[in-house]
Protein backbone atom coordinates (compact mmCIF):
# COMPACT_ATOMS: atom_id res chain seq x y z
CA UNK A 1 0.00 0.00 0.00
CA UNK A 2 1.58 3.80 -1.20
CA UNK A 3 1.94 6.07 1.54
CA UNK A 4 0.27 9.63 0.12
CA UNK A 5 1.42 12.67 0.83
CA UNK A 6 0.34 15.94 0.14
CA UNK A 7 2.84 18.57 -0.56
CA UNK A 8 2.36 22.28 -1.42
CA UNK A 9 5.31 23.30 -3.62
CA UNK A 10 4.96 27.28 -2.04
CA UNK A 11 5.06 25.72 1.53
CA UNK A 12 7.08 23.05 1.69
CA UNK A 13 6.58 20.94 4.45
CA UNK A 14 9.94 19.66 5.48
CA UNK A 15 8.52 16.53 7.55
CA UNK A 16 7.08 14.79 4.90
CA UNK A 17 9.90 15.66 2.22
CA UNK A 18 11.78 13.68 4.99
CA UNK A 19 9.57 11.09 5.29
CA UNK A 20 9.44 10.82 1.40
CA UNK A 21 13.28 10.53 1.38
CA UNK A 22 13.25 7.84 3.93
CA UNK A 23 10.86 5.73 1.73
CA UNK A 24 13.15 6.31 -1.00
CA UNK A 25 16.01 5.22 0.53
CA UNK A 26 14.72 1.97 1.79
CA UNK A 27 14.01 0.90 -1.27
CA UNK A 28 10.89 2.38 -2.31
CA UNK A 29 9.51 3.78 -5.89
CA UNK A 30 7.89 7.45 -5.70
CA UNK A 31 5.66 8.61 -8.21
CA UNK A 32 6.64 12.69 -7.66
CA UNK A 33 5.62 15.51 -10.02
CA UNK A 34 7.78 17.46 -11.57
CA UNK A 35 8.10 20.85 -14.10
CA UNK A 36 6.75 18.21 -16.69
CA UNK A 37 4.80 15.22 -16.26
CA UNK A 38 4.50 12.92 -12.66
CA UNK A 39 7.59 10.57 -12.80
CA UNK A 40 8.79 7.13 -11.11
CA UNK A 41 12.08 7.77 -9.22
CA UNK A 42 14.22 5.47 -7.01
CA UNK A 43 17.82 5.11 -5.42
CA UNK A 44 20.30 5.46 -7.81
CA UNK A 45 22.34 2.95 -6.44
CA UNK A 46 19.29 0.61 -5.18
CA UNK A 47 19.63 -2.44 -8.16
CA UNK A 48 16.18 -3.83 -7.55
CA UNK A 49 14.54 -0.95 -7.79
CA UNK A 50 15.73 0.36 -10.46
CA UNK A 51 14.37 -3.00 -12.26
CA UNK A 52 11.02 -2.71 -10.36
CA UNK A 53 10.56 0.21 -12.35
CA UNK A 54 11.17 -1.17 -15.31
CA UNK A 55 8.81 -3.57 -15.05
CA UNK A 56 5.94 -1.02 -13.53
CA UNK A 57 6.84 1.05 -17.33
CA UNK A 58 7.17 -2.16 -19.18
CA UNK A 59 10.81 -1.53 -20.52
CA UNK A 60 13.69 -3.26 -20.79
CA UNK A 61 17.66 -2.10 -20.15
CA UNK A 62 17.72 -0.64 -23.67
CA UNK A 63 15.11 2.20 -22.57
CA UNK A 64 17.03 5.65 -21.46
CA UNK A 65 16.56 5.87 -17.78
CA UNK A 66 16.91 9.78 -16.55
CA UNK A 67 19.15 10.61 -13.86
CA UNK A 68 17.62 13.55 -11.97
CA UNK A 69 19.95 16.14 -10.28
CA UNK A 70 20.03 19.13 -8.27
CA UNK A 71 22.35 21.28 -10.62
CA UNK A 72 25.25 21.14 -13.10
CA UNK A 73 27.63 20.24 -10.54
CA UNK A 74 25.81 16.85 -10.17
CA UNK A 75 25.65 16.05 -13.86
CA UNK A 76 29.52 16.64 -14.39
CA UNK A 77 30.38 13.93 -11.65
CA UNK A 78 27.89 11.31 -13.95
CA UNK A 79 28.26 12.62 -17.57
CA UNK A 80 31.13 13.96 -19.63
CA UNK A 81 30.67 17.55 -20.56
CA UNK A 82 33.17 19.42 -22.65
CA UNK A 83 32.85 23.40 -22.54
CA UNK A 84 29.96 23.85 -25.85
CA UNK A 85 28.08 21.06 -23.61
CA UNK A 86 28.56 23.03 -21.00
CA UNK A 87 27.19 26.24 -22.17
CA UNK A 88 23.95 24.39 -23.45
CA UNK A 89 23.50 23.00 -20.33
CA UNK A 90 23.78 26.03 -18.55
CA UNK A 91 21.16 28.16 -21.11
CA UNK A 92 18.15 25.61 -20.67
CA UNK A 93 19.08 23.97 -16.76
CA UNK A 94 16.86 24.05 -14.48
CA UNK A 95 13.99 23.50 -16.93
CA UNK A 96 11.88 20.82 -18.59
CA UNK A 97 14.72 18.91 -20.78
CA UNK A 98 16.45 15.40 -20.11
CA UNK A 99 20.03 15.12 -21.95
CA UNK A 100 21.43 12.36 -23.50
CA UNK A 101 25.67 12.86 -22.60
CA UNK A 102 27.85 10.02 -22.22
CA UNK A 103 28.47 8.33 -19.42
CA UNK A 104 31.23 8.61 -16.84
CA UNK A 105 32.56 5.52 -15.31
CA UNK A 106 30.71 6.29 -11.51
CA UNK A 107 27.42 5.57 -13.65
CA UNK A 108 26.26 2.03 -12.66
CA UNK A 109 26.56 0.11 -16.55
CA UNK A 110 22.57 -1.05 -15.42
CA UNK A 111 22.09 2.65 -15.45
CA UNK A 112 23.80 3.59 -19.12
CA UNK A 113 22.47 2.56 -22.55
CA UNK A 114 23.92 -0.75 -23.27
CA UNK A 115 25.24 -0.07 -26.67
CA UNK A 116 26.41 3.31 -26.38
CA UNK A 117 27.56 4.18 -22.84
CA UNK A 118 25.26 7.18 -22.48
CA UNK A 119 22.92 8.36 -20.10
CA UNK A 120 19.97 10.50 -19.65
CA UNK A 121 20.01 13.44 -16.94
CA UNK A 122 18.12 16.73 -16.11
CA UNK A 123 17.34 19.39 -13.76
CA UNK A 124 14.48 19.90 -12.73
CA UNK A 125 13.05 23.17 -11.71
CA UNK A 126 9.89 21.38 -9.25
CA UNK A 127 10.13 22.63 -5.98
CA UNK A 128 8.75 19.46 -4.94
CA UNK A 129 11.58 17.49 -6.68
CA UNK A 130 14.55 20.10 -5.76
CA UNK A 131 13.72 19.63 -2.24
CA UNK A 132 13.56 15.38 -2.57
CA UNK A 133 17.32 15.54 -3.98
CA UNK A 134 18.52 17.75 -1.11
CA UNK A 135 17.27 15.96 1.34
CA UNK A 136 18.57 12.31 -0.54
CA UNK A 137 22.16 14.36 -1.34
CA UNK A 138 22.31 12.59 -4.46
CA UNK A 139 20.11 12.04 -7.92
CA UNK A 140 17.53 9.52 -8.40
CA UNK A 141 16.83 7.52 -11.27
CA UNK A 142 13.75 8.38 -12.75
CA UNK A 143 11.24 8.00 -15.90
CA UNK A 144 8.13 9.22 -17.36
CA UNK A 145 5.18 7.98 -15.48
CA UNK A 146 2.86 6.66 -18.46
CA UNK A 147 1.75 2.82 -17.97
CA UNK A 148 1.95 -0.15 -20.30
CA UNK A 149 -0.97 0.13 -22.76
CA UNK A 150 -1.76 3.94 -22.18
CA UNK A 151 -1.25 6.33 -25.01
CA UNK A 152 -0.90 9.21 -22.39
CA UNK A 153 1.22 10.27 -19.28
CA UNK A 154 -0.07 10.07 -15.78
CA UNK A 155 -1.07 13.61 -14.42
CA UNK A 156 -3.78 13.35 -12.10
CA UNK A 157 -2.15 12.57 -8.76
CA UNK A 158 -4.98 10.57 -7.19
CA UNK A 159 -5.41 8.49 -10.51
CA UNK A 160 -1.97 7.52 -9.68
CA UNK A 161 -2.54 6.36 -6.43
CA UNK A 162 -5.16 4.58 -7.56
CA UNK A 163 -3.65 2.73 -10.31
CA UNK A 164 -0.29 2.30 -8.31
CA UNK A 165 -0.80 2.34 -4.83
CA UNK A 166 0.33 -1.66 -4.98
CA UNK A 167 3.12 -1.24 -7.25
CA UNK A 168 4.80 1.64 -5.72
CA UNK A 169 5.55 2.42 -2.02
CA UNK A 170 5.18 6.47 -2.37
CA UNK A 171 3.13 8.73 -4.27
CA UNK A 172 3.36 12.52 -4.08
CA UNK A 173 0.37 14.66 -4.34
CA UNK A 174 2.11 17.86 -5.59
CA UNK A 175 -1.04 19.15 -7.82
CA UNK A 176 -1.70 18.41 -11.35
CA UNK A 177 0.95 18.67 -13.42
CA UNK A 178 1.73 18.98 -17.67
CA UNK A 179 0.27 16.24 -20.15
CA UNK A 180 3.73 16.75 -21.86
CA UNK A 181 7.22 14.98 -20.80
CA UNK A 182 10.61 16.40 -21.11
CA UNK A 183 12.40 17.92 -24.34
CA UNK A 184 15.09 15.20 -24.98
CA UNK A 185 18.04 16.44 -26.55
CA UNK A 186 20.85 14.87 -27.79
CA UNK A 187 24.25 16.31 -27.00
CA UNK A 188 26.61 13.76 -27.73
CA UNK A 189 27.24 14.54 -31.41
CA UNK A 190 28.32 17.19 -33.38
CA UNK A 191 25.77 19.58 -32.93
CA UNK A 192 22.14 18.88 -31.01
CA UNK A 193 19.61 16.23 -32.32
CA UNK A 194 16.05 16.78 -31.04
CA UNK A 195 14.84 12.95 -30.15
CA UNK A 196 11.99 14.21 -28.20
CA UNK A 197 9.56 17.46 -28.33
CA UNK A 198 8.02 18.11 -25.00
CA UNK A 199 7.78 20.88 -22.51
CA UNK A 200 10.49 22.29 -23.59
CA UNK A 201 11.55 25.01 -26.28
CA UNK A 202 13.50 23.14 -28.77
CA UNK A 203 14.38 26.54 -30.25
CA UNK A 204 16.58 26.98 -27.53
CA UNK A 205 19.45 24.48 -29.20
CA UNK A 206 18.12 26.21 -32.90
CA UNK A 207 15.88 23.11 -33.65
Amino acid sequence: MSQFFKIYSDNLQLRLIKRAVQIIQSGGIGAVPTDCCYALVCQLDNKDAVERVRRIRGVDDKHQLTMMCRDLSDISLYAKVDNRQFRLLKSATPGAFTFILEATKKVPHRLSHPARKTIGLRVPQHSILQALLEELGQPLIGTTLILPGDDKVLTDPQEVCDRLEKQVELVIDGGACSLKPTTVIDLTGDEPQLIRQGCGEARLFGL
